[in-house]
């Protein structure tokens, strides 16, 4: 099938099922058969190339960010996958850190849909997306891949590289509907990344997930790099714009880093990506490579200051552990004197209480809310009624756009305003604010 246009390539791809957007829910019996199939027809391009695989609950996108700019910075030419996007799906694929632009992007959905319509595979949305990149990725040649999984692990569309390098940042609960009810159900399912003669970094103290991650290492012959063990983040202190941070490998010790990211959790991120990096390479990075790649990391939509008087905070915390590393991190962030607002929006499948308890804790003198952008928006009703009902001040806006607003003019310029609880609101917001267009279908 020809395309004439982006938006019309980007019309046949949203047409598919988009997990996404609706409530997760697996096959009956969850297979990777049909992205393989897919995968097959195209001569297995994933084979073309090495691949680092980064699961977790939280941090996975930076660390896969970051694990690409390391080795971006050695001279390799390193192909991304990341999910979700801001403001347009080309965010997603990118080879050296710059995006897909139009013209291939729409000339790979091109050839998906002709092996669709040959063989008869439908996939889901993520799926072709998975498909398209690793596609995509070798019709550039990368040197190396760093591929995010989308969801959980072992039956992610992911899941169908080898990555010689495996990367567990943290497991927690979240999508507990599909994954399981517990932590050590999360755990097993993403440990399904792992892979024989692969070594397999896991970036969590917590002792259920290790145990679980070890176990699975054993049985594969994996080299299990544990933080504290093989590797170490053995300074994490705020400094002016960041992080300053000292990590110990097996191959050299960096110290007192400075990583442009804000909060502790960027900080464990920072380490993780070295490991990772250094894990690939078989050797260190060496501490000029490291410095230059971690003082100009950006992470959009993460910790994100996008506005100054008052202060404009996005951040895409959308599930319990997210918005307890939020609250942690601002607390000698930043230099707030005023008062602290949220402008709050979240989907459904979080459990509301387990959300706003640590805002509440946060001192946030009132709560600006919305249902973000998405079919799963969690009614902003049921938002407003739960803060209220924990004595907080709480007013129902129609948009991010308008829930902004209103916190802005209650604001003065010594205030602080913090938007989270969806990376979909958090776009809606940080494209107002920064002028930045969706590039999505309405």
């Amino acid at each position: 099938m020809r395309f004439s246009t982006y938006d019309e390539a980007l019309a046949w791809l949203e047409g598919h099922v988009d997990y996404e957007r609706v409530a997760p829910n697996r096959r009956p019996e969850p297979t990777l058969a049909p992205v393989r199939d897919t995968l097959a027809l195209f001569a297995d391009p994933q084979r073309d190339y090495a691949c680092v695989h980064v699961t977790g609950t939280n941090g996975k996108g930076t660390t896969t960010t970051l694990t690409s700019a390391l080795l971006f910075a050695t001279g390799l030419r390193v192909g991304t996958f990341t999910s979700p996007d801001l403001h347009a799906i080309n965010e997603r694929i990118a080879v050296n850190g710059e995006p897909i632009d139009d013209a291939a992007f729409i000339g790979l959905l091109e050839r998906l849909s002709d092996v669709e319509h040959v063989s008869g595979v439908v996939l889901t949305r993520f799926e072709l997306l998975t498909v398209a990149a690793l596609l995509h990725f070798s019709d550039e040649g990368v040197d190396v891949a760093v591929i995010e999984v989308g969801m959980g692990g072992t039956w992610d569309s992911t899941n169908v590289i080898d990555g010689i390098v495996t990367v567990l940042t943290n497991v927690d609960l979240d999508h507990t509907a599909v994954l399981g009810p517990t932590v050590s159900a999360i755990a097993r399912d993403k440990v399904g990344i792992f892979r024989p003669d692969a070594v397999a970094i896991v970036a969590t103290e917590n002792a259920i997930v290790v145990d679980i991650a070890r176990e699975r290492a054993d049985l594969l012959g994996s080299d299990l790099w544990l933080v504290g063990e093989r590797f170490e983040l053995v300074r994490n202190d705020l400094a002016l714009g960041g992080r300053v941070i000292t990590v110990r490998t097996p191959y050299e010790t960096y110290d007192d880093v400075l990583v442009s990211l804000h909060g502790i959790h960027q900080g464990v991120n920072a380490a993780t990506a070295i490991a990772a990096a250094e894990a690939f390479l078989g050797r260190g990075l060496g501490g000029d490579v490291v410095s230059a790649t971690m003082s100009r990391a950006r992470m959009p939509g993460r910790m994100e200051v996008v506005a100054r008087n008052p202060t404009v905070v996005v951040d895409g915390a959308h599930n319990p552990a997210g918005v307890r590393a939020l609250v942690a991190t601002l607390d000698g962030a930043f230099d707030i004197r005023g008062e602290r607002r949220c402008v709050l929006g979240m989907l459904n499948g979080r459990e509301l209480e387990d959300m706003i308890a640590p805002l509440l804790s946060a001192g946030f003198s009132e709560f600006h809310c919305c249902a973000p952008h998405s079919p799963r928006a969690m009614p902003v009703a049921e938002v407003v009624t739960a803060l209220r009902r924990l004595g907080a001040t709480a007013f129902e806006h129609p948009s991010g756009v308008v829930a902004l607003a209103h916190a802005r003019e209650r604001s003065s310029d010594d205030d602080l305003i913090v938007v989270a609880g969806s990376l979909y609101l958090v776009a809606e917001v940080r494209g107002e604010v920064l002028r930045v267009a969706s590039r999505h279908r309405a």
